[in-house]
Protein backbone atom coordinates (compact mmCIF):
# COMPACT_ATOMS: atom_id res chain seq x y z
CA UNK A 1 0.00 0.00 0.00
CA UNK A 2 2.91 2.32 0.64
CA UNK A 3 4.17 1.87 -2.92
CA UNK A 4 0.73 2.82 -4.32
CA UNK A 5 0.72 6.01 -2.24
CA UNK A 6 4.19 6.92 -3.50
CA UNK A 7 3.17 6.35 -7.12
CA UNK A 8 -0.02 8.40 -6.69
CA UNK A 9 1.93 11.20 -5.02
CA UNK A 10 4.41 11.28 -7.91
CA UNK A 11 1.58 11.36 -10.47
CA UNK A 12 -0.10 14.27 -8.65
CA UNK A 13 3.16 16.21 -8.40
CA UNK A 14 3.99 15.67 -12.08
CA UNK A 15 0.52 16.68 -13.28
CA UNK A 16 0.46 19.72 -11.02
CA UNK A 17 3.94 20.77 -12.05
CA UNK A 18 3.11 20.41 -15.72
CA UNK A 19 0.00 22.57 -15.26
CA UNK A 20 1.96 25.24 -13.42
CA UNK A 21 4.80 25.37 -15.91
CA UNK A 22 2.68 25.41 -19.07
CA UNK A 23 -0.19 27.49 -17.63
CA UNK A 24 -2.73 25.04 -19.10
CA UNK A 25 -5.39 23.65 -16.84
CA UNK A 26 -6.75 20.90 -19.07
CA UNK A 27 -5.23 18.19 -16.87
CA UNK A 28 -6.60 19.61 -13.62
CA UNK A 29 -9.54 17.16 -13.34
CA UNK A 30 -7.15 14.21 -13.72
CA UNK A 31 -4.84 15.69 -11.12
CA UNK A 32 -7.79 16.08 -8.75
CA UNK A 33 -8.86 12.48 -9.42
CA UNK A 34 -5.42 11.14 -8.55
CA UNK A 35 -5.33 13.42 -5.51
CA UNK A 36 -8.62 11.88 -4.38
CA UNK A 37 -7.19 8.40 -4.85
CA UNK A 38 -4.13 9.44 -2.85
CA UNK A 39 -6.23 10.72 0.04
CA UNK A 40 -8.32 7.51 0.02
CA UNK A 41 -5.13 5.47 0.32
CA UNK A 42 -3.85 7.75 3.08
CA UNK A 43 -7.14 7.44 4.95
CA UNK A 44 -7.13 3.66 4.67
CA UNK A 45 -3.54 3.56 5.93
CA UNK A 46 -4.53 5.74 8.90
CA UNK A 47 -7.47 3.46 9.69
CA UNK A 48 -5.22 0.40 9.58
CA UNK A 49 -2.74 1.99 11.99
CA UNK A 50 -5.27 3.30 14.49
CA UNK A 51 -8.67 1.62 14.58
CA UNK A 52 -10.56 4.64 15.94
CA UNK A 53 -8.60 7.43 14.30
CA UNK A 54 -10.41 10.59 13.27
CA UNK A 55 -7.89 11.45 10.54
CA UNK A 56 -8.61 8.29 8.58
CA UNK A 57 -12.31 9.04 8.37
CA UNK A 58 -11.65 12.70 7.59
CA UNK A 59 -9.33 11.75 4.71
CA UNK A 60 -12.00 9.50 3.22
CA UNK A 61 -14.66 12.22 3.45
CA UNK A 62 -12.30 14.74 1.85
CA UNK A 63 -11.48 12.29 -0.93
CA UNK A 64 -15.19 11.86 -1.68
CA UNK A 65 -15.49 15.61 -2.10
CA UNK A 66 -12.42 15.67 -4.38
CA UNK A 67 -13.85 12.83 -6.48
CA UNK A 68 -17.16 14.72 -6.78
CA UNK A 69 -15.39 17.91 -7.87
CA UNK A 70 -13.18 16.14 -10.42
CA UNK A 71 -16.10 14.21 -11.96
CA UNK A 72 -18.16 17.39 -12.11
CA UNK A 73 -15.29 19.22 -13.83
CA UNK A 74 -14.83 16.38 -16.32
CA UNK A 75 -18.54 16.38 -17.20
CA UNK A 76 -18.73 20.15 -17.64
CA UNK A 77 -15.87 20.29 -20.15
Amino acid sequence: MKMVRIILAIVVIVLSGYGLITQTYELLPYCMFFLGAFTVMTGLAQLQKDRKGFLGYMNIVISLFIFFASIQDLLMN
